[in-house]
């Protein structure tokens, strides 16, 4: 595996485990989510940095239909 794909590797990993940090949902993994609290988040405007990125790219799994391969990453 090249440095790229471990690179993603680790990225969609971290992803998988992220948690809300504040608000409604604070402590949750962020695919679980609901959709329709990310669209609402996008309209207002995701967060900048880190947190932000992993909203939209979250959203766009979801959106897609791709949450099953997000489950297998998470760590028990």
């Amino acid at each position: 595996m090249d440095t790229f794909q471990q690179d993603s590797r680790k990225e969609l990993i971290a992803l998988a485990n992220a948690r809300m940090p504040y608000g409604k949902y604070e402590g949750k993994l962020l695919i679980e989510i609901p959709e329709n609290y990310l669209v609402w988040y996008q309209n207002k405007g995701f967060p900048s940095g880190k947190l932000g990125n992993q909203l939209a790219q979250m959203m766009e799994i979801k959106l897609n239909g791709l949450e099953k391969l997000i489950y297998p990453l998470i760590k028990k």
